[in-house]
């Protein structure tokens, strides 16, 4: 199974048009959107519907730029888009848990308690899987995301301590992109602005 995974895209038209290229290209299964889809909740067209062109199932977050009526309109506006906020999603045995937002810049928040909430909820769904994708808009706290000063989330750190994840992805942290770490057995990949490409 191929995924494509991008996150802080900002209403970017071209990084969308080489995500779609590289994904057909790659034959990717699945493509995973990690927040900040857009520049501060501005509408923005074709950030979906090019995947969706390509027949991709697409997992979406709010990052710290939009609300969930933006994400909410993403999922009525296209059937194979579906947000990972508090939610799971199974692929090929594969289960993905999410929670998107920021708890340390804005303009959309989300508190500590509320993200483990969140990330145990979606959890819960796909516990019993063999493999386990947990997707934040947030980087973890002690990951190398914090070189940026922005500390990372003691919650999403707890989360992954706790469910074990094989995988771990995230952006939020623009210089950071790119930069993987781990957390026990588990992979840490920034994929803000950066296009990446995971065989699980």
């Amino acid at each position: 199974m191929k995924i494509l995974a991008l996150g802080d895209i900002h209403g970017d038209q071209s990084l969308i048009k080489k995500a779609v290229k590289k994904a057909e290209k790659e034959k990717v299964d699945l493509v995973i959107l990690t927040g900040d889809l857009t520049f501060f909740d501005q509408q923005v067209k074709n950030i979906i519907k090019p995947f969706e062109e390509k027949g991709k199932q697409v997992l979406i977050l709010p990052g710290n730029h939009e609300t969930m009526d933006t994400i909410r309109s993403f999922e009525r506006a296209y059937g194979k888009t579906k947000s990972l906020h508090g939610e799971h999603f199974e692929h090929s045995g594969v289960g993905f848990f999410g929670a998107g937002y920021a708890t340390d810049v804005g303009p959309f928040f989300i508190n500590e308690k509320d993200t483990f909430y969140l990330l145990n909820k979606g959890h819960n769904k796909i516990k019993n899987l063999d493999k386990k994708i947990l997707v934040t808009h947030m980087h973890p706290r002690g990951s190398s995301s914090e070189f940026s000063g922005f500390k990372g989330s003691p919650s999403i750190t707890k989360a992954i301590k706790k469910f074990k994840p094989d995988l771990a992805i995230f952006s939020h942290i623009h210089e950071a992109s790119g930069t993987e770490d781990k957390i026990g057995k588990t992979r840490l990949v920034n994929v803000s602005r950066k296009i990446k490409i995971f065989e699980i």
